[in-house]
């Protein structure tokens, strides 16, 4: 919108005394300036309505008064604070934010009208599913097989949209792997339909999956939006991706002020959900910030990037996928099923093993900085 209006008023003032003073106004034609201006607004826009979120939602009585499967099985008798009546649902100021926030600061083309869509469905997906645990001060929300029909749907829509369009058909038809210079696949439309599914479908899982202590995901999500607000800048790039052997991506730029709109947000967010957490985002913004990361990651032609990246998303929900399937196969053969971990995902089977959230966060949080390194290091690596 700033973007639009900078160029509006100077189009109105050529010509006259005005124009000389407006010239200042080109600083809005700059990437670079308009991040820097969504973070800072994303940031002071959560600052702000962040008490007034949290006062809301606990004057509808949208609080945790139940146990989660976490408490239930005993994970926080060594912690001081419980989080019964802490309000979910606070991925409602995470969404508004950024959408508010990207649409102010971003000039918009297809690839910022499909994120920011992309995260107020899965958004929406996500506030069913907390709105019927909350009210119904049960554990369990929306089924399974509701939220990846929606996610399939998600990702498949945009997989077929970046197909059918000449100037991004290549994002999947072409498969690109991080280390090589050159896409490894060409013309294998099916196989990068495939990966882009599974990368949107598993990222929004993987960071919902992690969402288990306070400050956990939204802090790691920061961490990893962070390399993305680096690769998006270097995929818009047409001099710098062409010196690093990145897929020059048109228009990819203005991601980056989307990945700092989500740097400002989450950073405002964590501020109320470090522990002990005031408010807890819930899947109404796990799903969304997990979806468009690996929306993202697709749009600039990186989804291994992402995989790298988010190593402690990917940990996560592969503890979860080993504890399921070694609990079935071990009660099929044995009668009785067994669990492979204390209890999945892989926080909690530290939680279990006497270790405190704060820790275990921190320590979370030291990884994925590992994980956000090496995936910068594919930039050299080729």
């Amino acid at each position: 919108m700033l973007f639009y209006l900078s160029q509006w008023l100077q189009e109105q003032a050529a010509g006259t005394a005005w124009a000389d003073p407006l010239s200042a106004l080109r600083v809005f034609r700059y990437i670079t300036v308009r991040s820097a201006g969504a973070a800072i607004s994303a940031l002071l826009l959560s600052l702000w309505l962040g008490p007034l979120v949290i006062a809301w939602l606990k004057e509808m009585k949208l609080g945790q008064e139940y146990l989660d499967k976490a408490q239930e099985a005993g994970t926080t008798v060594n912690e001081k604070f419980t989080k019964k009546g802490v309000p979910g649902m606070g991925g409602i100021l995470i969404v508004l934010v950024v959408d508010l926030t990207a649409l102010i600061w971003a000039q918009w083309n297809e690839f910022i009208v499909l994120t920011l869509v992309s995260l107020l469905v899965l958004g929406a997906l996500g506030f069913y599913d907390d709105y019927k645990k909350l009210t119904q001060q049960k554990s369990a929300g929306a089924t399974e097989g509701l939220k990846l029909v929606v996610q399939f749907v998600l990702a498949g829509f945009i997989a077929w949209t970046l197909w059918l369009m000449p100037e991004t058909t290549k994002l999947i038809s072409d498969i690109q792997v991080p280390f090589f210079k050159n896409a490894v696949l060409t013309d294998a439309a099916w196989l990068g339909g495939l990966i882009t599914v599974c990368a949107i479908v598993g990222s929004s899982n993987a960071v919902n999956i992690t969402d288990g202590l306070d400050g956990l995901a939204i802090g790691c999500t920061l961490i990893v939006t962070t390399v993305f607000l680096i690769f998006t800048y270097i995929a818009g790039n047409a001099i710098i991706s062409r010196y690093l052997f990145v897929p020059f991506v048109p228009g990819a730029g203005e991601l980056t002020v989307f990945c700092a709109a989500m740097i400002g947000a989450s950073l405002g967010f964590l501020w109320f959900n470090c522990h002990p957490a005031e408010v807890f985002m819930g899947d109404t913004g796990s799903l969304a910030l997990g979806g468009v990361l690996g929306i993202m990651a697709v749009l600039i032609h990186q989804p291994f990037v992402l995989v790298i990246a988010g190593g402690v998303f990917v940990v996560e929900i592969i503890s979860v996928i080993i504890q399921r399937n070694w609990f079935k196969y071990t009660r099929l053969k044995y009668g009785v099923g067994q669990r492979y971990f204390q209890m999945a995902p892989l926080h909690h089977h530290y939680q279990k093993l006497g270790a405190y959230e704060s820790k275990i966060v921190t320590r979370f949080y030291i990884l994925c900085i590992v994980c956000a390194v090496l995936a910068l290091a594919t930039l050299k690596l080729r």
